[in-house]
């Protein structure tokens, strides 16, 4: 049975985890972005639908000392929400889990002009009561841009994630396509929605080393991720100690988040990639020896703890 909080809410910042509610000092070692499940036409033949194999990803994350994993996978991508509540509690890790839409691609033509009337009632329902109404609550919206642009289906989408998020206070997080499009994120969701810019979390800046983009972003108050290391096609690894070494000296040290966005079945751990691990062994090792241990530290703790909680008081019973 999930854990519900008492009526009314917590009276402080709580991360919305599937067992229930938690301080954010008790997150842990955070994997930031990562998914546990996902299913999408995209990805034909490398669909993470596999339970005892997220479960053995789960136990390999836990043992290299991670504590909790945001899972990203939005609506109508094979969250496996029901799944989700045994897993953290036979592995120990904390798991948050996600509503929201992704790129209008994934989806069939018929599930987006069933879900489009109402999106944000769609995210309210899965932040406040549960996903399907009786599965454990997500404790995050995902939305996504495009390549260098917001097309109309993103608008729409972000439009109703900043609904949602006005409602429950929860942390919308970003795919940006390859990297790009941040600022362009920020003049919609921060700037015409109002969302407020430390309740956005922007993905996959590791995947464009644009360095005065990462500024501009981080002075305007968002999270930035840097989420999916060792991945050879994006050939960025080797530029981002210098990233986040940049945004550390320049101030922004408590903007950064950290994830390993595993997207498909080849490239979990168990299946020989590098999967959840590889974030808490050879990619922190390197970045510790960059940037200083102290600091990386506070990437997967502190940082996480604060992005992802909320105030879920503010909306008891789902109301909007």
């Amino acid at each position: 049975m999930v854990n519900r909080a008492p009526a009314g809410g917590p009276t402080a910042p709580a991360v919305r985890t599937v067992l229930g509610d938690i301080a954010p000092a008790s997150l842990g070692i955070c994997d930031a972005h990562d998914h546990l499940f996902l299913r999408s036409p995209q990805l034909p033949g490398q669909e993470l639908d596999d339970a005892e194999a997220a479960a053995a990803e789960l136990s390999a994350f836990r043992a290299a000392g991670g504590a909790a994993v945001i899972q990203w996978t939005p609506y109508g991508m094979g969250r496996r929400s029901a799944e989700l509540p045994r897993l953290a509690r036979e592995s120990g890790v904390r798991i948050v889990a996600a509503t929201g839409l992704h790129q209008a691609a994934h989806y069939s033509p018929e599930l987006l002009a069933r879900v489009r009337p109402d999106l944000a009632g769609l995210f309210v329902a899965e932040l406040t009561e549960g996903i399907g109404g009786t599965g454990p609550r997500a404790g995050m919206i995902k939305v996504a841009g495009g390549f260098h642009g917001l097309d109309r289906h993103a608008r729409h989408t972000m439009a109703a994630a900043a609904e949602a998020q006005r409602a429950t206070g929860a942390a919308i997080g970003v795919h940006l396509e390859l990297g790009t499009g941040a600022l362009d994120v920020l003049d919609l969701l921060c700037g015409t929605l109002a969302v407020p810019p430390d309740r956005v979390i922007l993905g996959h800046l590791n995947r464009s080393p644009d360095l005065v983009v990462h500024r501009t972003a981080a002075e305007a108050g968002a999270y930035l991720a840097f989420d999916g290391p060792s991945r050879a096609y994006h050939a960025t690894d080797w530029r981002l100690p210098e990233a986040l070494a940049a945004l550390a000296d320049a101030g922004f040290g408590d903007r950064i988040l950290l994830g390993g966005d595993t997207t498909t079945a080849g490239a979990r751990s168990v299946n020989g990639g590098p999967g959840m691990p590889y974030l808490l062994r050879r990619h922190r090792e390197r970045l510790e020896i960059a940037l200083g241990a102290d600091l990386v530290t506070q990437f997967l703790t502190a940082n996480p703890a604060r992005a992802f909680a909320a105030d879920w008081a503010r909306a008891p019973g789902g109301s909007r």
